[in-house]
């Protein structure tokens, strides 16, 4: 992982236009299936690994990954032996 910090990727997402910023954790093995959000997501991978399928593409993300996911695009969100740990940023 890179030494990007929870305040500078705060800050970053602040500096554009995202008004939430949150801690999200995962155990082990989740799937979440095909669902939307009604918010623009800008995310950092800080532990773990995960696979975001969005359409017929898959990204196999590790700890300093970026990801996003625009509002109300539907995806699939599956998460690796020892979860996933990211910062994620939501825009409206």
């Amino acid at each position: 992982m890179n030494d990007t910090t929870f305040e500078a990727f705060a800050q970053e997402a602040g500096a554009q236009g995202f008004d939430q910023v949150i801690v999200r954790e995962w155990p082990a093995g989740k799937v979440i299936e095909s669902h939307t959000h009604p918010f623009h997501a800008k995310a950092f991978v800080v532990q773990g690994e995960m696979w975001l399928t969005v359409g017929e593409r898959e990204q196999h993300l590790r700890a300093g990954d970026r990801f996003e996911v625009d509002k109300d695009v539907p995806h699939v969100e599956r998460y690796g032996p020892e979860g996933a740990t990211y910062w994620v940023a939501r825009r409206a």
